[in-house]
């Protein structure tokens, strides 16, 4: 079975197993671990021409995708702070707890603020990990068809790193550090031995959240400014999770069966342990600003009629479905990945989540 990650760091929550870190020391040394032994094997091709049709043809899409941060964008659309750019409550945590708690609108408010430069700082943090292993992935892949593309996602996620880190700074005026949680889970990606791995953990696992996520903010933001942003964004990242799902299909039809269980509990293990934070590492930011108790705030999202269905719906946008179609979801883990409230079957109206 996977191996279970951060389990120094795992207790109990009612019956649900979370990754809870409350030492902040361990927190700051996390961050201040910035450089990462990584092993990295560099493969030359002698092929420079197509040999995967699909990979060359994507590659093309990218190059014809490309757009400026700086100038495309119009940085002078306005982001006012007493206004809701996303719905009051069933899209983000804190000013749906805080409305059931009876706080005045300018308090959720702020609060949807706060969870908002939260979530896309750590947005933020994840576009510089791709950056860094799709680097890595042009040394790493096989054929110059996957060289290609890697490369040019590379430009990619630095206009990602670009465009958001400016819109933190001009609009938000507030940058938050890495979750320690999301530290541990990039550093693993970015450590994998092989290229598959890196191509399965960052590709497959990480582009296909990030898909889900922009999707949800573009579906719901009422502010042009982000709405412009974020539909550019996930454009891009809509070829990313193709890339690599076209590598992944290559990956899988070659591999022996002791390969393809390694690659399944790759991935449940990097899923299970995002998922056993269930925002612990936000709550403990920001939930004494708001006289917010982390663990009462997780259990009672733990507590709700339909938790496993809201729970799993930023999972099964794309994420679990496209590993379900690699066969990396076999009936040997299934159950677990059920259990742990990351698929469910019925959840296809896409909803927004509370996430």
């Amino acid at each position: 079975m996977a191996e279970k990650l951060l389990s120094e760091y795992r207790r109990e929550v009612g019956d649900f197993e979370t990754v809870d870190f409350v030492d902040d020391s361990v927190v700051q040394g996390l961050r201040d671990q910035i450089d990462v032994d990584v092993p990295l094997d560099l493969h030359w091709t002698w092929e420079y021409g197509s040999e995967v049709e699909e990979l060359r043809n994507l590659y093309e899409r990218g190059k014809k995708g490309q757009w400026n941060a700086e100038t495309d964008i119009d940085w002078d659309m306005p982001f006012p702070e007493d206004e809701w750019f996303l719905p009051q409550q069933n899209v983000q945590l804190l000013p749906s707890i805080l409305a059931t708690m009876g706080a005045d609108e300018e308090t959720r408010r702020q609060a949807s603020r706060d969870e908002f430069a939260h979530t896309l700082s750590q947005l933020l943090h994840g576009e510089q990990a791709a950056l860094q292993l799709c680097g890595q992935l042009t040394n790493a892949c096989p054929t110059m068809d996957a060289k290609f593309y890697a490369g040019s996602q590379v430009i990619d996620e630095v206009r990602h790193v670009e465009v958001i880190s400016k819109f933190l700074q001009r609009k938000m005026g507030t940058l938050f550090p890495i979750d320690p949680t999301l530290k541990v889970l990039l550093d693993k990606l970015l450590e994998a031995p092989t290229w598959k791995l890196k191509t399965l953990g960052m590709q497959t696992l990480f582009e296909g959240m990030a898909v889900g996520i922009f999707d949800d903010i573009a579906r719901t933001t009422t502010n042009p400014l982000l709405k412009d942003i974020v539909r550019r964004v996930q454009i891009d990242e809509s070829r990313h999770a193709a890339f690599g799902m076209l590598c992944m299909r290559e990956v899988v039809k070659d591999s022996e069966p002791e390969e393809l269980a390694e690659m399944e509990d790759f991935a449940f293990s990097i899923l299970e342990t995002l998922n056993a934070n269930q925002q612990l590492d936000m709550l403990r930011i920001l939930g004494p600003k708001y006289d917010l108790d982390p663990e009462a705030v997780v259990q009672v999202f733990l507590s709700m009629p339909e938790w496993n269905k809201v729970n799993s719906t930023i999972f099964m946008h794309t994420v679990v479905p496209n590993l379900k179609r690699l066969g990396l979801i076999s009936e040997r883990t299934e159950s677990d990945w059920r259990r742990l409230g990351m698929l469910y079957d019925n959840n296809s109206s896409n909803e927004s989540a509370i996430h």
